[in-house]
């Protein structure tokens, strides 16, 4: 083998005794072809004769053992196996107990065929994510198409004084095997040697008519085991519409009682440190702005601007939050240093906040999940400011506006860090401002149209409207609003594939204003049009503009038999307004046709004004949001958005042409149509 020096990392060593011990001629005993292995193989199903896995916590590390041997029958299978990598923290040290082949019915061992570097993991540093992760690559010659590789390896995590909440608390999820794989055998095994009593809750697992059991909740003793043993199996769950069944494995905590663990390792860091003591400079600035709103706004975005987020992977295994006054001083931290800043500057102030825990990647997940404080990977701020009830990402840049301005961040749990919390869930939000409002105008003469848009955007928008004209070439800009025009206005169906450059000439985007307190990012888009009608492949003539980004697709396709439909849509705004030298059919169906659709979750309007040369729409979008729709509900909420698909997204209006016989050609057309 290549590598003459054993490095930390990595070691080559045997199984430890809880994992057990398995020999070459059990292996080679495992490894038969079956029926069902005949079966899977044959109709080109990658196949895996046997996968033991073993999970393994005390109060001193955290363990994971897996033995597998699989077939390498696909060239893709094959390169994936010969070049692998495995990241592991700081402090665990990845084994390789076995790696062989079976080969024609003879075991060879490949560790003298394999090559193993160990590399730095931070391939993100520039941007502020700090890591002592080792990424161990593992190179394995001369496998060869229909070989059946072995593996059994193993990663253990020892804990340090920095790793305390894990010596405290364990947690693992164990999800139910990826549905592409067949296993003749499938064993998972947890091990307790924790002095704690360890809870278990088996969720999303189906009965024979797949339909979803209740959640089972069971505990496990120190030294006892929890096992899941199949045979000749095949996941059956539908990946695209179920979800996999889970195992929360943690120990036993109320939310309440976590809730009072975490308590003091704040307050003690938010008792010993007020902003007088190490931030005079700042004080100076906070007295010098006028206004509490503003003074809010001040804090919030010196955190965020000011103090550079630095993501440190080993210090958030922990919840022990930096002070303060080092946070300042070296105007750098995590999450919950920045957050811990901002609380003490908004303390100063005299606004009402608290830190919260999050974990915005698995939030639908943790209601399901035991109480565990290793759930959340994440803080935030939660701000009470003249009765209502904002949260603030401290780690997020260039956000602006006066509180009730701000972005809206969507998530739905969090653990308030306060004496006798519990879980809680944040109410359904209404947004008090318009997040796009757009006037469009199109107005025809003779051959040519021009074109204006005027759009506002506000929140959310506001900020990522901003940096996307900060940080993006003019001419690509121009060219996005020229692409989306190109569909709105159907000329993608009567003239494809022209260059867009050449239908929308003279096309120009301005930055009208950018108001950092009301946090409005307002332009202008113009453009001059030849031949502005569509035309249809009878030679009738249309002016149209249909804004696809009011239709939500994701609601009208949305299917799912276990997730409810995340609801968070912008508020929005339309007005447009089609204008002619030609005569119009002022009676034509779809150019007078109005809705009003009150829903539970959204409230949708459109009104018209027709005259004999043009028209106008107005459109409002008012949801209700950051909720999960209930299963019950959401075909009525899908048919609702079907509604505003079927020509309420925009407006259009039908040319009458001028002369004797078109004029009696569209009469007859509209008697008997």
């Amino acid at each position: 083998m290549n590598n003459p020096i054993q490095i930390e990392n990595y070691k080559i060593l045997k199984p430890e005794i809880w994992a057990g011990n398995i020999t070459d001629e059990e292996l080679i005993d495992k490894i038969k072809d079956s029926e069902f292995a005949t079966k899977q193989i044959d109709e080109g199903r990658d196949y895996c004769y046997f996968l033991d896995k073993k999970y393994y916590t005390s109060n001193k590390e955290n363990s994971e053992y897996v033995c597998l041997a699989y077939t390498l029958n696909e060239p893709g299978n094959l390169e994936r196996a010969s070049v692998s990598e495995v990241v592991v923290e700081e402090n665990e040290v990845y084994s390789i107990h076995r790696i062989s082949v079976l080969r024609d019915g003879v075991l060879i061992d490949k560790i003298p065929d394999t090559n193993i570097k160990v590399l730095d993991s931070e391939n993100q540093s520039s941007g502020g994510i700090l890591s002592s992760n080792k990424k161990i690559n593992i190179t394995i010659k001369d496998l060869r198409l229909y070989d059946v590789l072995i593996m059994e390896d193993s990663r253990c995590k020892a804990f340090t004084e920095r790793d305390f909440l894990r010596k405290e608390f364990s947690k693992y999820v164990w999800v139910s095997p990826d549905n592409y794989w067949a296993y003749g055998s499938f064993k998972f095994t947890f091990i307790n040697d924790r002095e704690e009593k360890i809870a278990y809750k088996k969720t999303f697992f189906r009965d024979a008519q797949g339909n979803v059991l209740e959640p089972e909740i069971h505990h496990l003793k120190k030294g006892e085991r929890f096992v899941i043993e199949e045979s000749n199996y095949i996941n059956a769950v539908d990946a695209g519409r179920e979800i996999f069944p889970f195992i929360d494995f943690a120990t036993e905590n109320s939310w309440k009682e976590l809730s009072n663990y975490i308590v003091p390792i704040y307050d003690d860091v938010f008792s010993q440190h007020s902003l007088k003591d190490f931030a005079p400079h700042l004080i100076e600035k906070l007295d010098a702005v006028n206004g509490l709103d503003e003074k809010l706004q001040f804090a919030i975005e010196y955190v965020q601007n000011h103090i550079y987020y630095i993501f440190n992977a080993d210090e958030m295994n922990g919840h022990k939050p930096q002070k303060p006054s080092v946070t300042y001083e070296n105007k750098q931290g995590d999450c919950k240093a920045k957050c811990v800043l901002l609380k003490v500057i908004l303390d100063y102030i005299g606004v009402d906040a608290s830190v919260v825990l999050v974990n915005f990647h698995t939030d639908y997940y943790i209601k399901y999940y035991l109480p565990s404080l290793l759930s959340f990977n994440h803080v935030v701020v939660k701000i009470n400011f003249k009765g209502q009830e904002y949260f603030v990402d401290a780690t997020v840049r260039d956000e602006f506006g006066l509180i009730e301005n701000r972005g809206f961040i969507y998530f739905m749990h969090y653990l308030e860090v306060k004496p006798d919390q519990v879980l809680q869930e944040r109410k359904p939000y209404q947004f008090p401002y318009c997040c796009i409002d757009e006037k469009v105008e199109l107005n025809a003469q003779n051959t040519t149209g021009r074109l204006k848009l005027t759009t506002t955007y506000k929140g959310n928008r506001a900020n990522a409207m901003r940096r996307y004209f900060k940080s993006t070439n003019k001419r690509e800009i121009i060219d996005s609003w020229n692409s989306f025009l190109f569909y709105g206005l159907n000329y993608s169906n009567d003239r494809s594939g022209t260059d867009i450059r050449n239908i929308f000439k003279d096309a120009s985007i301005d930055i009208v204003s950018d108001d950092k307190k009301l946090n409005e990012f307002k332009i202008h888009y113009t453009a001059t049009i030849e031949n502005p009608y569509y035309i249809d492949p009878q030679n009738n003539r249309f002016l149209m503009y249909f804004d696809r980004n009011v239709i939500k697709a994701s609601a009208r396709d949305f299917m799912h038999k276990d997730l409810p439909f995340w609801h968070n849509f912008d508020s929005e705004k339309y007005e447009i307004s089609l204008y002619t030298d030609q005569k119009i059919d002022t009676e034509e169906k779809y150019t007078v046709q109005e809705s009003t659709i009150s829903n539970p979750y959204f409230d949708y309007k459109s009104r018209k004004k027709i005259t004999k040369n043009g028209a106008t729409v107005s459109i409002e979008y008012n949801p209700l949001v950051n909720l999960e729709i209930p299963q019950e509900q959401f075909e009525a909420f899908r048919e609702d958005h079907h509604k505003v698909a079927d020509s309420n997204f925009g407006l259009g209006i039908d040319i009458i042409e001028p002369g004797l016989m078109n004029m009696i050609k569209f009469n007859f057309k509209k008697r008997f149509k």
